[in-house]
């Protein structure tokens, strides 16, 4: 992989306002939208079915742009206006291109080989699938047997704990039949008058919530620790061209 400057041919284009390569998907779903340039109307056709065949289906991918010849002024304005992504097979660039495409923020990737552009587009289409940064480790659960008035604004839940522990300091929800409905740290635990820090399976126990009070005899406390996991590192344009 390289970067350089190649001429071409004459350009045409042509847009293909329904040319989106359409996957079965949630309506948050990522979007990567390229401009697409290619030597012929046959590889134009066969690198847009190939990017459909091979696409991540959480993706999704429109080539809203389409056009014959090499890369020109006019695709990086088209470009810009989506994912700022340009994909040439079997084409150059008109000359001194590389001053616009850093004003511009978009980048040009030239292809030969069929294979290596519909692996590539993959793994940009694979980077910005949105990746759950939190997740959660149970670590006890209790059932709501009484409630108690604490303050204006909060309760006090009375616990039996069914499994693992509560521990002052932990994330817990309250969970009903409908779900979750609240969300906080334990403030404090109190068996019987005395203060605690830990309430383990099989105790009964008192949790404070200040700003809280529609549990119900029934819910349940969930008690939880976070875990980070590292989100990928999505694609971003650098406003270069490059030749692979």
């Amino acid at each position: 992989m390289h970067v350089k400057n190649k001429k071409g041919k004459k350009s045409s284009s042509r847009v293909y306002p329904d040319a989106s390569l359409a996957h079965t998907q949630t309506k948050a779903a990522p979007k990567l939208e390229i401009v697409l340039k290619c030597e012929s109307t046959g590889s134009l056709e066969a690198v847009r079915a190939a990017l459909l065949a091979s696409a991540p289906a959480e993706i999704n991918i429109n080539v809203f742009h389409v056009g014959i010849g090499p890369v020109n002024k006019s695709d990086i304005f088209m470009a810009e206006s989506g994912s700022r992504l340009i994909i040439g097979y079997s084409v150059g660039v008109i000359q001194n291109i590389e001053p616009l495409l850093s004003q511009y923020g978009v980048e040009v990737r030239l292809y030969d080989v069929i294979y290596h552009l519909t692996d590539d587009v993959k793994k940009i289409a694979a980077s910005l699938i949105y990746e759950d940064d939190e997740k959660k480790i149970i670590i006890g659960k209790a059932r709501v047997i009484a409630l108690f008035k604490s303050s204006r604004k909060g309760i006090i839940l009375g616990c039996e704990v069914e499994k693992g522990h509560l521990a002052h300091g932990d994330y817990f929800h309250v969970i009903t039949a409908m779900g979750p409905v609240y969300s906080g740290k334990i403030e404090s635990l109190h068996i019987k008058n005395d203060t605690v820090r830990l309430a383990k399976k099989g105790q009964q126990v008192g949790l404070k919530i200040s700003n809280f009070k529609k549990a119900s005899v029934g819910d349940f406390v969930e008690s939880y620790r976070p875990t980070s996991k590292k989100k990928k590192q999505s694609w971003s344009p650098q406003g270069i061209l490059i030749t692979f």
